[in-house]
């Protein structure tokens, strides 16, 4: 169960070499996350990163976790629930791609949209009614600024964060009462150098915060949301000549 705070005491990521799902895991580490499994392909980086996290006293196991193979997600996931309660649930796992080459290939395109969305979809049903069943529980989703509206420069990238924000937010709604929160985060480009670029560590802050507050939309950095409400009413024409 969650402490006094609503932070969580066990925690599963999806996308266990993530970047901001480390840096997540290292914050509630500190704070009470007591018990982690990181969910991913097998490699030598998610046991590098299991092993980071023990170092830390948490008892950090590994499950081997596909997005694009969705016919296996109940079975694994399924496995990780029956031992155990799980306070929280990240899902971190996603592919930029090359907007240039994918453009020219359709099927580069099609595995970003597949990892990006369609693997999301069928994770986080399996993951929500998981929680749903237990009564409680938190399920974060790493969405994206870029979902916020197409830009040519990632379109690709955008379109399908653009569905995944969608399919958290309903997901958000399905689940309202039932002991289940959802919240979607949308950080700006991650170690960009730019005035609305972020870190994982910054994230992670975020996540924190939200989980306290039981958020359900979190920007990073926070002043994105005024930016982007900015952006999805200017008119096309003039949206197609900045340089985003």
């Amino acid at each position: 169960m969650k402490d006094a705070h609503g932070l969580p005491r066990s925690l599963l990521v999806l996308g266990g070499t993530s970047e901001i799902a480390l840096a997540t895991a290292r914050r509630l580490i500190a704070r009470s996350t007591r018990t982690v499994w990181l969910a991913g392909r097998p490699s030598p980086a998610l046991e590098e990163a299991a092993e980071s996290l023990r170092a830390l006293g948490a008892d950090t196991r590994t499950v081997a976790f596909d997005a694009l193979d969705p016919a296996s997600h109940e079975t694994v996931l399924g496995k990780v629930f029956a031992d155990g309660d799980v306070d929280l649930v990240l899902l971190a796992f996603g592919v930029l791609g090359d907007q240039a080459h994918d453009e020219r290939d359709p099927l580069r395109a099609v595995h970003v949209a597949q990892t990006n969305y369609t693997g999301a979809v069928s994770a986080g049903l399996v993951a929500g009614r998981a929680l749903q069943t237990q009564g409680h529980g938190s399920f974060v989703v790493l969405s994206s600024v870029a979902g916020e509206r197409a830009r040519r420069a990632d379109f690709i990238y955008g379109s399908s964060k653009a569905g995944l924000d969608a399919f958290a937010q309903g997901l958000g709604d399905a689940l309202h009462g039932t002991g289940v929160h959802v919240m979607v985060v949308r950080p700006g480009h991650v170690r960009g150098g730019g005035p609305l670029s972020t870190t994982p560590e910054a994230v992670a802050t975020a996540i924190e915060l939200g989980l306290r507050r039981r958020s359900e939309t979190v920007w990073v950095p926070g002043v994105l949301r005024v930016v982007m409400a900015a952006l999805r009413h200017t008119p096309r024409a003039l949206f197609r000549r900045l340089p985003l």
